[in-house]
């Protein structure tokens, strides 16, 4: 049945000036002409990867750093940039990307190297086979391609985390059962000690060239906020100080420009919606609240019930603000509330590697310091508004059935 109201909105909207001009230049994933303040981390990539273009297996290479740094940005340039000369030279290269985050992917070994074998344009099951079967299916097609490739792995922790390190020891070994074809393997990390939790065996194959991006700070950030909005909006469109206040925002999110282009393109979203011509601070400041809100709340919602015990923890000792909050304190309180909703308490040190996964989502700082003879522990603060932080904590207590 048709509405005729929401079918004169939709034409309405259809026809509507709009004040962006390109809205993908502001997305995580879109591709620039420059990439700002990056030089240095480029041609290092650069350098350990142009054996390939001599056919030269490059050595394993592992980048780290906080989300929104341009990690992924700055491998998906120089892999772009090296395969534009081999096919000018006509050289057998591949680049496969893959995002070990998404799901039906890389959750499981299985998945991970079917759908590798996908990527050279084959078909194989699901499910349903021996993984061995699999990996000699994926060792065949890569020998009968006669290419040198480079396998990207986007998030590889969380491909380990999910299967295991054994996965990336068949990987790192292929090039053994190998002769015709090289693998060189491009892990992207956004956690430093991903490399410490793997077993040795497969540390001693990695032979890896490293890289750390470092956060970008608040000019920086404007730099590439700068170009991007050039890009995206129409001219005049944004306010006087709309690009600082981004700027702001993100470098104090550990220098995190995909959160500050995402702000940008919410502010915009929000002031078109509003029929306003202009882009003002008031817009980045409804933006900040509305993605916070959404993507704090949808992460907690996702999280396993130990992981939401412990925020859960957290929130509570928040509050109080008596003092500093230590990984014991949120400990003690974590353990009376697991008996309370009938969970199994996982010991100290798992609920300090909880912690410092919150830590790495967002939610929470959770600083490191030294207590001398008496070892190591965590401070804890949460990184979350006051307003976000409540609307959690109904959340935490209703998906954890506390009364």
């Amino acid at each position: 049945m048709v509405n005729k109201e929401l079918k004169l909105f939709f034409e309405e909207f259809i026809n509507k000036d709009s004040i962006f001009l390109n809205k993908k230049a502001l997305q995580s994933n879109y591709m620039p002409e420059n990439i700002f303040h990056r030089d240095l981390e480029i041609n290092k990539t650069a350098k350990i990867l142009a054996p390939a273009l001599k056919l030269e297996k490059p050595s394993n290479l592992f980048i780290y750093g906080k989300t929104g740094t341009g990690k992924t940005l700055t491998i998906r340039y120089v892999t772009s940039n090296i395969l534009d000369v081999a096919r000018q030279k006509n050289l057998p290269l591949k680049v496969v990307y893959l995002n070990c985050k998404m799901k039906k992917i890389a959750d499981t070994e299985y998945r991970l190297i079917a759908q590798l074998i996908r990527e050279f344009g084959r078909d194989i099951a699901s499910t349903g086979l021996p993984t061995d079967v699999v990996y000699h299916s994926f060792f065949s097609i890569v020998e009968t391609e006669k290419k040198l490739i480079l396998l990207v792995l986007d998030e590889i922790d969380q491909l380990i985390k999910k299967t295991g390190d054994e996965v990336l020891y068949n990987l790192l070994r292929i090039n053994e059962e190998l002769k015709n074809s090289l693998i060189s393997i491009i892990g992207i990390s956004n956690d430093l000690s991903f490399v410490d939790s793997l077993d040795p065996r497969v540390k001693s194959s990695l032979s890896e060239e490293e890289l750390i991006f470092p956060p970008y700070n608040a000019i920086q950030i404007r730099d590439i906020l700068r170009g991007r909005a050039k890009e995206a909006f129409k001219e005049g469109v944004l306010g006087e100080g709309v690009i600082e206040k981004c700027s702001a925002y993100a470098a104090r999110d550990h220098g995190d420009a995909r959160r500050a282009l995402e702000l940008l393109r919410v502010a915009g979203e929000i002031a078109e919606r509003n029929n306003e011509k202009k882009v003002e601070i008031g817009h980045i400041d409804l933006a900040e609240e509305k993605i916070e809100r959404d993507r704090i709340l949808e992460t907690i919602i996702t999280q396993p019930k130990q992981a939401q015990a412990t925020l859960y923890s957290i929130i509570v000792l928040d509050e109080k603000k008596k003092e500093k909050i230590f990984t014991g304190d949120v400990y003690e309180l974590y353990k009376k509330i697991s008996s309370e909703i009938g969970i199994r308490p996982l010991t100290q040190r798992r609920v300090s590697d909880i912690i410092a996964e919150l830590d790495m989502l967002g939610i929470i700082n959770a600083k490191v310091i030294s207590k001398g003879r008496y070892g190591r522990t965590r401070e804890v603060s949460l990184l979350i508004s006051p307003a976000v932080s409540q609307r959690a904590k109904k959340i935490l207590r209703d998906s954890l059935s506390l009364l």
